[in-house]
């Protein structure tokens, strides 16, 4: 292959490893060869040499939730541009399975893990900690060397969320939680409840009923706050599956969304826009969230000396508009005009 490019073997090998000293026509020309060749080479193999993988691991929660898969596709589409795999695995909030999948990316001596799980991350940081493997969790990391936080500022999105609901004239407004062992949800559920107390709404405590994140447990809570003696005008939920199933329950019991009753959730899938009526919600950018993860893991890998403490990224949320809500009923009547003046594709920033 040298030969054939007409240059030194230590040039073809600076440049598959993507060494930047390597002047760009040589570059260029090494390259077309490789092309003409069909040459591949072994990852594995330059993996011991350089002491880098040039794999990053990637462990989600659960891959059916439709939260992650963008997530997954962003992270991978800036990795293949950097010339990096990605190793994905799934702990379906399983310990075994998320043991197997930490001792998988040992082995393949991954360059850094990216944990966005909103759950069991205290267990994976002490499985991989102890390796020097660079690290970037979401809200939880410790401020340690080679772990890195993004922090997502809730309270941003869930208070323009609970403005937007009081300017439309609600005051009893319910809020579904996702499972309160989770800190994230823990984390959005005070963020509400800051948000309410700043525009002086109290919340009762029946109005506060735990989900799971999933749409049966969106279900079950619609129901139980249905079946109330005051129903709430409206309902904040703690992400978008969630929503969901409110909004179904609502439905099999003849409350119309948003004539009874306005709904809100948080994440802003790509489903939320598809419902009827289409979903406001509070966006949390799974893109973002996949560049910020990216760019964490691939800061750590080129330092040479790690730092004594990680590097922190925020994550602003914002209140994306659509039909799911609408002024409070008086009496069963509504101001169709108000409603119809909401403009769907309004974002508040």
């Amino acid at each position: 292959m040298a030969k054939r490019a007409k240059v030194s073997i230590a040039t073809v090998s600076r440049t598959i490893n993507g060494v930047p000293t390597v002047a760009p026509q040589l570059s260029r020309r090494v390259w077309k060869v490789i092309e003409e060749l069909g040459y591949y080479p072994n990852t594995q193999a330059r993996s011991l040499v350089s002491g880098r993988s040039r794999i990053f691991g990637l462990i989600v929660s659960e891959i059916t939730n439709p939260f992650f898969p963008e997530i997954v596709q962003g992270f991978e589409d800036i990795a293949v541009q950097h010339n990096y795999e990605v190793l994905i695995t799934s702990t379906v909030h399983d310990s075994k399975r998320m043991a197997l999948s930490v001792r998988r990316m040992i082995e393949r001596r991954v360059d850094g893990v990216a944990i966005v799980t909103f759950g069991m991350e205290d267990a994976l940081l002490e499985n991989l900690k102890s390796r020097n493997v660079p690290l970037v969790f979401i809200d939880v990391g410790p401020s340690l060397s080679r772990i890195s936080n993004i922090r997502i500022d809730y309270l941003h999105g869930i208070r323009q969320a609970v403005q937007h609901l009081a300017a439309l004239r609600h005051r009893t407004i319910a809020f579904i939680s996702g499972p309160l062992a989770l800190k994230s949800a823990v984390a959005r559920q005070r963020a509400f409840m800051q948000a309410m107390n700043e525009i002086g709404l109290t919340v009762s405590p029946e109005y506060l009923v735990e989900g799971n994140h999933t749409m049966d447990g969106g279900i079950a809570a619609m129901k139980e706050l249905l079946a109330l003696p005051v129903r709430p005008t409206a309902v904040v939920c703690s992400n978008d599956m969630t929503a969901i199933g409110a909004m179904r329950e609502s439905y099999d019991q003849g409350v119309v969304v948003p004539d009874d009753v306005s709904v809100v959730g948080f994440d802003d899938i790509r489903f939320a826009q598809f419902v009827t009526p289409p979903l406001t919600t509070v966006r949390m950018s799974q893109t973002e969230i996949a560049r910020l993860a990216f760019a964490a893991l691939f800061t750590e890998a080129q330092r040479k000396t790690p730092a004594p403490t990680g590097n922190e990224y925020t994550l602003t949320t914002t209140l994306v508009l659509r039909k799911s809500t609408a002024m409070a009923s008086n009496g069963g009547q509504r101001t169709r005009t108000t409603r119809a003046s909401q403009d769907p594709r309004a974002e508040i920033h």
